[in-house]
C-alpha cells in the first residue's frame, strides 16, 4: 500500500478474515495451488515469485511464501530464510534486468497489507533518466477520519494501472534468464 494510506490505518480493528485457516479463499494459496493464473519470476519448494498484476512501477514483484501465515511475525524460521533468499536472488534480477539498482522492499503486517497472507513487495525505485511519474506523497492530517478497508482497496486500486500481460512475460522471460 502507498504510504499516505498507511498512517490512515495505524489504530484500526484488524478484520475477523486474518484468521491463519483463511487460506482456503486466499488468492496467494490459489496462484499457488494453479487455481489462478501469474506471471512467475521464480519458485522453489518454499517460495514463488510474481509479477504484481496492479505494479506500481515496471517489476513489481511479489515475493509469496508457500505456507499460510498472516503475519510476518508468526512466519516459521524454515519460510523466512527462503523468502529472504528469493527476495535477493529476484531483486538482483530486476536490477539487472532493469539497469536500475535503486529498489524498496516492503512487508506490511496488518494495517497496511491488502492480502492477509504474508508477502513482500520488490518495488523498483523511478530512474533519474525515468519520464515516469511520481507523485507526492499525501500526509494525513491531525484529523482525519482513518479511510474503511473499502476506501483504501479503491484508492490504491485507482492509483495503478494493471499488468499488460505481454509486456509481463516479456520481463519474467528476461527475469527468469538473469536469476
Amino acid at each position: 500500500m502507498t504510504s499516505f494510506i498507511i498512517g490512515a490505518h495505524a489504530n484500526r480493528s484488524i478484520p475477523t478474515e486474518w484468521r491463519d485457516d483463511a487460506d482456503r479463499n486466499c488468492p496467494f494459496c490459489r496462484i499457488i495451488a494453479g487455481e489462478m493464473p501469474s506471471t512467475r519470476l521464480y519458485e522453489d519448494d518454499k517460495v514463488i515469485a510474481i509479477l504484481d498484476i496492479l505494479p506500481l512501477r515496471r517489476g513489481h514483484t511479489l515475493i509469496i511464501p508457500k505456507a499460510h501465515h498472516s503475519r510476518v511475525s508468526e512466519l516459521p524460521l524454515e519460510y523466512a530464510s527462503a523468502v529472504g533468499q528469493a527476495v535477493t536472488k529476484v531483486a538482483n534480477g530486476l536490477t539487472k534486468v532493469l539497469g536500475n539498482t535503486a529498489l524498496n522492499v516492503v512487508c506490511n503486517q496488518e494495517y497496511a497489507q491488502a492480502v492477509p497472507h504474508v508477502h513482500y513487495h520488490i518495488i523498483p525505485a523511478p530512474s533519474l533518466n525515468s519520464s515516469a511519474r511520481v507523485e507526492p506523497s499525501e500526509k494525513p492530517k491531525e484529523n482525519d477520519i482513518p479511510l474503511s478497508r473499502r476506501e483504501m482497496h479503491q484508492r490504491e486500486f485507482e492509483s495503478r494501472e494493471e499488468l499488460d500481460e505481454d509486456e509481463g512475460k516479456a520481463l519474467a522471460v528476461r527475469i527468469r534468464a538473469s536469476l
